[in-house]
């Protein structure tokens, strides 16, 4: 696509986003009101506007730089690219983080998990809290943000990710202790409230892995093992030395795996492991807590 309309005129904002609309939606098999939208949010960062500005000028001339940098990220979109990596933002409970390939873009079933450990944080509490795999650190700077008085940590084994981790809790000026860690291996003995993970949990030959926005996002934050439950195994194996007696494990996992998850749970000494649903109503975070009575095994 060229910002020039039939005969080499300059061609309008409005004429370009119905142009793009198609595209997008014949390329991608998008439904006609969601290539709209994906169109209007990659020319508003082609324009540096707000989307609402589209509207308002679209029948203005399109300046041939702006076009041109639309033409090349709409190019990228057909491709496949993520729109979240096209523009390096994506919003999570509200706010705007940066994102980039070596993390994943935050999606809305994780709000859910940001949700329950919301209830489980009395506000004004000093409470401490850990997210592992922190990624993006959406999870993360979330609760802080919400629960000012919580001590949060966020660990992660990629440096690439914990740099854009520490951008956004800079950008959104929250107060995060950001460690690099493989899970728990930096943390000694440090004992905390409440511990949430979004970890990998697909299968590492899901046909899944390879189709649409997944194929550009870090595998390593995607695929755990054969089954997908190697990391969740392993959290749940080793959380119950990181918590406080009455602190709870919260993780994220696949819509089909709760009940594997809770069976880990309890392997593991949570008490009356439960499983919580999505916003799209799928089964999506399992957790439990521990007794206050629960002591590891020598």
């Amino acid at each position: 696509m060229r910002p020039e309309a039939a005969g080499g005129a300059a061609a309008r904002i409005a004429d370009l986003l119905d142009d793009a609309t198609a595209r997008l939606s014949a390329a991608l098999g998008l439904e006609k009101r969601e290539a709209r939208l994906e169109a209007r949010v990659l020319a508003a960062c082609a324009w540096n506007v707000a989307p609402a500005w589209l509207i308002a000028h679209a029948t203005d001339t399109a300046a041939p730089a702006a076009g041109t940098s639309f033409a090349a990220l709409l190019t990228r979109r057909l491709a496949g690219e993520p729109v979240a990596y096209l523009t390096g933002r994506r919003e999570f409970y509200g706010r705007s983080f940066e994102v980039n390939p070596a993390v994943l873009i935050p999606r809305p079933e994780t709000e859910s998990l940001v949700e329950l450990a919301l209830e489980r944080l009395p506000p004004g509490k000093a409470v401490s809290v850990l997210d592992l795999g922190t990624g993006s650190g959406c999870i993360a700077i979330t609760l802080a943000l919400e629960r000012p008085q919580a001590c949060v940590t966020a660990v992660d084994r990629s440096h690439a990710a914990l740099a854009v981790a520490r951008r956004n809790a800079e950008m959104l000026n929250a107060t995060v202790e950001f460690l690099h860690s493989d899970w728990f291996a930096a943390l000694g003995g440090r004992r905390f409230d409440l511990i949430v993970a979004n970890p990998p949990y697909v299968a590492r030959n899901d046909p899944h892995l390879a189709r649409g926005d997944l194929r550009f996002e870090p595998v390593s934050a995607l695929a755990a093992g054969s089954g997908g439950l190697d990391d969740l195994r392993t959290l749940a194996a080793t959380a119950p030395a990181h918590l406080k007696p009455g602190g709870w494990l919260l993780l994220e996992h696949g819509w089909d795996q709760a009940e594997a998850v809770r069976g880990l749970l309890h392997a593991a000494g949570f008490a009356t492991p439960a499983t919580w649903q999505d916003l799209a109503g799928q089964p999506r975070i399992s957790g439990g807590f521990l007794s206050e009575n629960f002591t590891l095994e020598a």
